[in-house]
């Protein structure tokens, strides 16, 4: 599967913050005003979901133990996420 497929998907199933630039023009065309501001996208289930299933690969060559910790690890992130929303 293609890698950036894969760590986008991670990236929205863990959530993630990004800048978003708006930007206003006067009738001149000519910038008015700038304004950038950080949005926080939270945690998908849905892409969580997808990105278990696109890297079940890598999943089944865990042991039961290092799979216990992704499970863990991944609840971490998803209470993270539902904290900072």
């Amino acid at each position: 599967m293609d890698e950036q497929l894969i760590d986008a998907l991670y990236k929205k199933a863990i959530g993630y913050c990004a800048d978003e630039e708006t930007v206003e023009y006067s009738g001149e065309g000519e910038v008015v005003k700038r304004k950038v501001a950080t949005k926080h996208y939270p945690p998908d289930i849905s892409a969580l979901k997808a990105y278990v299933e696109l890297s079940g690969d890598r999943m089944q060559r865990l042991s039961n133990e290092e799979l216990e910790r992704e499970k863990i690890r991944l609840i971490g992130l998803l209470k993270e996420g539902e904290n900072g929303a």
